[in-house]
């Protein structure tokens, strides 16, 4: 390999070191150009400092120059050699100040800038003694020769002495067999200031031999990346994987000096010396000077044209392509790394702990977060109960959803929520079980299956039969049943998997089969023939829960199945009666005029006088001549409403059942199971019940009989599932008898043995249970748990069929097994020859549902688990399910096992979008939580639109909401986000309207949880191993008794409201904690300290931070189980565990009982694991901790912070460090204000901090701000503002407040403002107008400091 060019610059230094160090041959060659070239085996050409070494080093036959070959490692090596190509520039202006690096550089921004890396480059190396791993690389080399020169000549004494990590680790390079014969053997700068440009004889470019490491030589215009006009620089900040390197603003060239305008004007005086010889002096001397300020005008241009043409030309075009390139390549080359590292942690074999001995990543990543460590809790074992446990148990069933579901929204809020309070308990020290599973969800399951079988096969069920159609859905459920526990796993649940139930389990069918006989036994489960909810798509009764109402202002057309032509809904149509004797007629009126068909009674209010004459009079119906009866009913009849009569159709409406009841009315159905006309239609059998509906109105309009029509207000019944019209009708079912059973749940509500929380909805639970009626438990389905009930048929009778209008209610038998039935059969018809069939139906799913938290233990045998684990301390679910779910398991739970199935039930509310609307897919705005936590672009949103059923339209409106709520897709936000965001969003009562902004807002925090830990990685350094004994907190720093004061309060406040349910208070307080407290002021606290504190104060602040780390992970694990879990195994730990200020014991909370009782901890329970923070104990509040007046000092430093911060932003001071001054009138604030100065200083990033007693004037050119009556603090600006400047921007800025203010108070001022504007734009207005107030006045004030600085 050749190197052509000036062997003595620097970047031909740096690639001979480098040669040196990797082990390749190097010729040099002399070359006129100063700029190096490598010419390599190969005939190529390297023209780039940076790029040469990178080549060197991957031609060697070692691994010398890199370390390593980890990907990684070598990553950070060329992070560090970027880090030192971006000092050359500023580091030229004062080494080399003719240079064209020098010129991109004024030497006070060059300054700053070296001074602010070389802090960052301290930091880093504090812990560490070379830059990547243990071994000198070449970007030790490249940074070791970069250095030498500024450490030769520029960086005095004093600064030397704060940089003792970066002194000894240059010393350490340059004694390096490959840097010694060219840095080796030279003297640090001796000048106790230093930054002086050193004295050169000779040009710049070319340096004398004894002082070749202090000369910087230029380098190739595309590695030039200055500051900008004012000399900030975007700095870069060091981390375990590097400096994270960031190009800075280009600063434009001098155009012309002075010094060139004196030349311009003395080649003038030459050329006119003969003409003025006898010129006037003074005149002359005007006239020359005159002559050269024109010529340094014109030189000036010309330099500017100059710039301009061949910026056009090539410059920018060329630059931005370069940068662009850049660009593209780092954007490339952080896409493989992370693609690298996901693939690395993925790639841990299942079950096996993930490695994580490889330094941090330099930001957070979900995906490499979260890869490996479920299957490593699972593996091990840490989600199963402790058998034999003396530990107080915690057991809580998850509300198992629908076995072919998936995952959304309310199951994750579910999901976070209990494995919150789960992973809580288990830290505590309780013997935690969570027992999983799914429900067989008859409805759901059956119905996607037959559409399955009907669009492969064009097959139905009845073409199969029972038996094989019930081997499909069987199939069904093995293939798809396992998604949704894939998804439960990616939230991250610490469930016992291993005791996973189902609802068709063969345990679980016989505990429902018990439960059936035992209730009928008791005369609780009874048959009748009464109104159902009727799904005539689906040919089976439904329950309310799986009844939607539409509401209707008045006339709308809706789709239903079956039907081409939409539906009229929302219309009174009135016909008349006639009276049997002629006397005249009575008008009634009905949403539904085809239920006419079946009407048996008209009702009129007994206190109607309007029909009083009426009373005992009959009607006729006109389509069959019969008698209709005209009844007097007060409890069904308003007067006020319509004609204040009302037909009665029992067989089809639920208050005309009840009425029937009451008058003993005959009950006619007219509607068959497919919703058509039965024989009882007359003239209309067989016609579809909406056909008949127009068909029927128009036979009464030609029988003259029709009084009109109008908009009605109403709501509509829908079938969930199938979207179909519900209709009440009259059948033969199996009903339960609630009334006992739900006083029994009434009073363990009133007796404290049920809490519900949030205890608002007591009184919804008392109002459900004290008007309960009676539970329809009869499905007409094939999947779920067939009913154990068997008809009896005779030989030689013609008796009613089952489940008609005909059948024989004392027919019934009901036995666990058919042998059982076909005794007590023969007892019941002795010596006659009987027929069993078994019901076809099937029972409701809230019926196996009622039975979960005992059946799931094994229940009806007496097991160990259902001796050990019921009944359970906590039911989590969603409040919509409280009477259909909640109140069914209490019941069935106090009858059945005589007890009540848990301790407490707490009601999460519903989830909403951010505008809180409910979540529905033709809106646009149903999230898929595994959307939420991978990302997802806004095509493939759209996307998801079109695998469901909505119509065309439905569709163009959801695409345009996904649209509006997520113009650029879904961030990938990653597990611990959204839970955390779920969880925080949770307060007792009121709905979530989740915005997914705020779960992408907690993702970024997760990066700073990240970078926290990177920061304690790199002041801890490796050998640290923490003592775990900080039992005399109040002889630690200041900062220290704070950060420990206000961590064990945060405990304190976690623990309560975790106690209370309250998550939305428990998520602040943990948030609050590591951002505003550890993070934003801790660790800011601790910078210098750990940079130049001395051993002792260092001991003790790493001794603190690792303590606030493992407590703060501890207490924030069950929020976010994945990030906590890899932070907490990056974190040193002690020795041995068992100290009460690291690793407390286990919780000494109870579980709290509904009335107050506790059951408390075991003292041996809850030993502590190193394994996993999972299996911590959880932290307790330590009263060595607190410190009020660690507290109260550090809130009067906050009040000064917080003046000083909102001062800077006012000026707008960013980088600046200037003086502050603090008066303070009482002496003992004073003092601690004095005493606390270094804290306020390093808070506020001002130089000096002087806290001056009353009476002394602050000096002038200061900005005020006041926080007290005794506390006033003044920020000097003099020096760093030019006042006039900001007085000018100032002034501009309070004309613009002006006219939106004068522009507001105009529109509100228009005749029309107060009449037609709406109140929302009028609210809006009034706070834009009160905003505007306040900036004038923050302007007015401002303005007057700043002229102020001028005096």
């Amino acid at each position: 390999m050749v190197l052509q060019g000036d062997g003595e610059s620097l970047a031909s230094l740096q690639i001979k070191v480098t040669s040196k160090i990797a082990a390749v041959d190097l010729q040099s060659l002399p070359k006129h150009s100063q700029a190096p070239v490598v010419v390599t085996p190969s005939g190529r050409h390297l023209d780039s400092g940076a790029a040469i070494c990178r080549y060197v080093a991957a031609i060697s036959h070692t691994n010398v120059a890199y370390s390593s070959t980890d990907s990684l490692v070598m990553s950070r090596v060329d992070s560090w050699i970027d880090f030192a190509r971006l000092l050359e520039a500023p580091l030229a202006s004062w080494l080399q100040p003719g240079s064209a690096q020098a010129q991109q550089y004024s030497q006070a921004a060059a300054k700053a800038r070296v001074t602010h890396d070389l802090t960052v480059l301290q930091h880093h190396l504090t812990m560490a003694t070379f830059l990547v791993g243990d071994s000198m690389t070449i970007a030790d080399s490249q940074l070791a020769t970069t250095l030498a020169g500024p450490l030769m000549h520029l960086i005095g004494r004093k600064q030397q002495e704060q940089l003792p990590s970066v002194i000894r680790w240059f010393t350490t390079c340059t004694r390096h067999p490959a840097l010694a014969p060219f840095v080796g053997g030279f003297t640090m700068c001796q000048d106790s200031i230093g930054w002086k440009a050193p004295v050169r004889s000779q040009h710049p470019s070319t340096p004398p031999k004894q002082q070749r490491p202090a000369d910087l030589s230029t380098q190739q215009d595309q590695e030039m990346q200055p500051v900008d006009e004012d000399g900030d620089v975007d700095s870069p900040t060091a981390s375990a994987n590097g400096p994270a390197v960031q190009p800075v603003s280009a600063e434009k060239a001098q155009k012309a000096s002075k010094a060139e305008a004196k030349q311009a004007a003395g080649a003038s005086d030459g050329d006119q010396a003969g003409a003025s010889a006898s010129e006037d002096p003074d005149k002359k001397a005007k006239k020359d000077a005159k002559a050269a300020e024109k010529a340094a005008k014109k030189a000036k241009a010309a330099a500017k044209e100059a710039e301009r043409k061949a910026q056009k030309d090539a410059g920018p075009s060329e630059k931005k392509k370069k940068a662009k390139d850049e660009a593209d390549a780092k954007k490339a080359q952080d896409a493989a790394e992370l693609k690298e590292l996901i693939d690395r942690a993925r790639a841990t074999p299942k079950g096996q702990k993930k490695d994580i001995t490889s330094n941090m990543f330099k930001g957070y990543c979900p995906p490499a977060v979260e890869a490996a460590w479920y299957d490593w809790w699972e593996q091990s074992g840490f989600f199963k109960p402790e058998l034999d446990s003396d530990k107080p148990p915690f057991v809580i069933v998850i509300p198992p959803p629908n076995v072919t579901g998936s995952l959304h929204l309310g199951h994750a809020l579910t999901n976070a929520i209990q494995d919150t309070v789960v992973r809580w308990r288990r830290m505590s020290g309780y013997n935690v079980l969570w027992l999983p599973g799914t429900d067989h969800a008859g409805i759901a399951t059956q119905t996607v299956v037959e559409k399955d079988l009907a669009k492969r096969k064009g097959l139905t069920r009845h073409d199969l039969g029972r038996e094989a159609f019930l081997e499909q859905v069987f199939a069904w459920v093995k293939t798809y049943g396992g998604k949704i526990f894939g998804q439960m796993r990616r939230m991250g649940i610490s469930v016992d998997w291993d005791r996973l139930a189902f609802t068709m389990d063969d345990n679980l069918v016989a505990a429902v089969q018990e439960a059936f006989v035992r209730l009928f036994q008791e005369g609780l489960i009874y048959r009748e023939n009464r109104l159902v909810n009727w799904c005539c798509t689906l040919h089976t009764a439904v329950s309310d829960i799986e009844v939607d109402h539409l509401e209707v202002k008045g006339r709308t057309l809706v789709s239903v199945p079956g039907y081409t032509q939409q539906v009229e809904v929302g219309v009174l149509t009135s016909f008349a009666y006639p009276l049997e004797d002629g006397s005249g007629e009575i008008v009634v009126a009905t949403t539904r005029p085809e239920t006419m068909l079946g009407d048996t009674a008209v009702a009129v209010h007994p206190d109607d006088d309007r029909y009083r004459h009426m009373h005992g009079k009959f009607v006729v119906h006109p389509m069959d001549g019969r008698k209709v009866p005209i009844i007097q009913d007060a409890e069904l009849v308003d007067m006020s409403f319509g004609t204040g009569a009302v037909k009665i159709t029992p067989a089809h409406d639920p208050n005309d059942y009840a009425t029937g009841k009451r008058h003993n009315l005959q009950c006619i159905n007219i509607l068959d199971d497919d919703g058509r006309m039965n024989a009882n239609g007359g003239q209309f059998a067989g016609q579809p019940r909406f056909t008949v509906r127009k068909t029927v109105v128009e036979w009464l309009d030609s029988k003259g009989l029709l009084r009109g029509t109008q908009d009605n207000e109403m709501s509509v019944p829908f079938c969930s599932r199938s979207k179909d019209i519900i209709e009440p009708v009259l059948k033969p079912q199996w009903w339960v008898n609630c009334q006992g059973m739900a006083q029994d749940g009434i009073k363990a509500a009133q007796h404290g043995t049920l809490g519900i929380i949030p205890s608002d909805f007591k009184a919804t639970w008392y109002r459900w249970l004290e008007n309960i009626r009676d539970w329809c438990v009869s499905r007409q389905l094939w999947w779920g748990h067939r009913i154990p009930a068997y008809y009896i048929s005779l030989e030689g009778e013609n008796a009613g069929a089952a489940g008609t209008q005909y059948e024989q209610m004392d027919r019934w038998v009901v036995a666990k097994e058919v042998q059982q039935a076909q005794a007590e059969a023969q007892k019941r018809f002795p010596g006659k020859k009987v027929t069993l069939s078994q019901d076809e139906d099937v029972l409701d799913t809230w019926f196996s549902s009622g039975l979960w938290p005992f059946s799931t233990m094994g229940w009806p045998n007496q097991t160990p688990d259902l001796a050990q684990f019921y009944p359970g301390a906590l039911l989590e679910t969603g409040h919509d399910i409280l009477f259909f779910w909640v109140a069914r398991m209490v019941m069935m739970g106090i009858k059945l096992t005589g007890k009540v199935p848990f301790k407490q039930v707490y009601l999460h509310s519903m989830v909403r979008d951010a505008h809180g609307r409910k979540m529905s897919k033709s809106l646009g705005n149903v999230i898929d939580p595994l959307h939420v936590i991978e990302g997802i672009s806004l095509e493939d949103l759209h996307d998801t639109l079109t695998t469901g059923n909505l119509s065309p339209a439905e569709v163009q409106k959801a695409t345009a909401g996904q649209k509006e709520d997520f113009p650029d897709g879904i961030e990938e936000c990653g597990t611990d986000a959204l839970r955390f965001a779920l969880v925080a969003y949770t307060s007792q009562g009121r709905d979530i309207n989740l915005d997914i902004k705020r779960v992408v807002a907690y993702r970024h925090w997760c990066n700073k949880l990240w970078n926290a830990i990177k920061f304690a990685m790199i002041n801890l350094g490796d050998v640290f191993v923490p003592a775990g004994d900080l039992h005399n907190p109040q002889q630690l720093p200041f900062g220290c008794q704070w950060i420990l004061s206000r961590l064990t309060a945060a405990v304190d406040s976690t623990i309560k409201a975790l106690h209370e349910y309250q998550f939305q208070s428990a998520t602040q307080a943990v948030y609050s904690f590591w951002q505003y407290e550890l993070c934003d002021v801790f660790i800011e606290l601790i910078k210098p300290v750990m940079s130049g504190g001395d051993a002792a104060t260092q001991q003790a602040t790493r001794e603190t931070l690792c303590t606030c780390l493992d407590v703060g992970l501890r207490l924030l694990h069950p929020f976010m189980p994945f990030v906590t879990e890899e932070l907490w195994q990056r974190l040193p730990h002690p020795p041995s565990n068992g100290n009460p200020s690291t690793t407390p014991p286990p919780s000494q909370q109870p579980i709290p009982s509904a009335n107050g009782s506790h059951a408390v901890p075991s003292e041996n329970g809850g030993e502590p694991s190193q394994s996993s923070i999972m299996m911590q104990p959880y932290p307790e509040p330590q009263q060595a901790w607190h410190n009020p007046e660690a507290e109260e000092h550090m809130q009067l430093v906050d009040n000064a912070v917080r003046a000083v911060r909102k001062l800077r932003n006012d000026y707008g001071l960013q980088r600046q460090r200037p003086q502050l001054f603090i008066q303070c009138k009482d002496r003992a604030r004073g003092e601690v204000l004095s005493k606390l100065a270094g804290e306020i200083g390093s808070l506020t990033s001002c130089a000096e901090v002087t806290v001056q007693q009353a009476g002394v004037a602050a000096p002038a050119g200061c900005a005020p701000a006041v926080i007290d009556d005794s506390i006033i603090v003044h920020l000097l600006l003099a020096g760093i503002l030019d006042p006039q400047k900001e007085i000018d921007k100032l002034q501009k800025e309070k004309v613009k407040v002006e006219e939106r203010w004068n522009a507001l108070k105009k529109k509100m001022a228009t005749a029309d403002y107060a009449g037609k504007t709406p109140a929302k734009i009028k609210d809006v207005d009034m706070e834009n107008l009160g905003k505007a107030q306040k900036e004038q006045q923050s302007l007015e004030q401002q303005l007057h400091d700043m002229k102020q600085l001028l005096h």
